[in-house]
């Protein structure tokens, strides 16, 4: 089961490949500001956005203000998530249904953690670093390798923000919701931090959000 690698592996252009890339990270863009952040002209950003909307890809939307003419906005459709990585779900999530039929769902919740567990082993060597931040710039490059298109937001007092645009895991995280508390977990044995989450994307949000603090040092 051949399974898409994202935009590039789809064979969209460059330009087409970098709109669905930002409208992942950053939905409903103005025209305006879609032509900004890509530094080229609204006609040109117009052409490239009605040619993804042909394909189903992208959705538009208008924004009225107080004078002149309503913003038209863009954003990406639900059938624009097959096009992002999905690490084999569907095909995963046939075989972890066979396991909870024979197994039962514990047998499918210690399957994920046992993944959870090799995957922390593999990269702790990674996570190193004793500032939190680091460990977290760190991680977000491992997710990111897996499909996950994470960044490092902003840090307030001691709290460093982790963001997920992309959920190559979605089919499975929709059926089995105990996935997301495993992951969130293993991101707390890997950085050695406390690990709350304020947003899913398997639960419409268009992130999965991170909040990570230090733990207090022992006394």
């Amino acid at each position: 089961m051949a399974e898409s690698n994202g935009p590039e592996a789809a064979g969209f252009s460059s330009a087409k490949r970098e709109l669905l890339l930002l409208l992942k990270q950053r939905p409903n863009l103005s025209l305006s500001q879609i032509a900004a952040v890509r530094r080229i002209s609204k006609v040109a950003a117009l052409h490239h956005l009605s040619s993804l909307e042909d394909q189903g890809l992208v959705e538009r939307s208008y924004e009225r203000s107080a004078v002149g003419r309503p913003a038209v906005h863009f954003r990406l459709s639900e059938r624009s998530a097959g096009i992002f990585p999905q690490s084999y779900a569907q095909m995963s999530l046939v075989a972890i249904d066979y396991i909870e039929r024979h197994l039962g769902r514990d047998a499918v919740v210690g399957m994920l953690q046992e993944r959870s567990h090799e995957v922390a082993d593999q990269h702790r060597p990674r996570l190193a670093a004793p500032a939190l931040r680091d460990r977290v710039e760190e991680l977000a490059k491992i997710r990111s390798e897996g499909g996950y298109m994470a960044e490092v937001g902003g840090t307030r007092g001691a709290v460093v923000e982790l963001r997920e645009h992309n959920c190559p895991i979605l089919a499975i995280a929709g059926r089995y919701p105990e996935a997301c508390e495993v992951e969130r977990r293993m991101f707390e044995s890997m950085l050695k931090a406390n690990v709350s989450t304020s947003h899913r994307v398997v639960a419409g949000d268009p992130v999965c959000r991170f909040l990570i603090r230090a733990r207090p040092e022992p006394r």
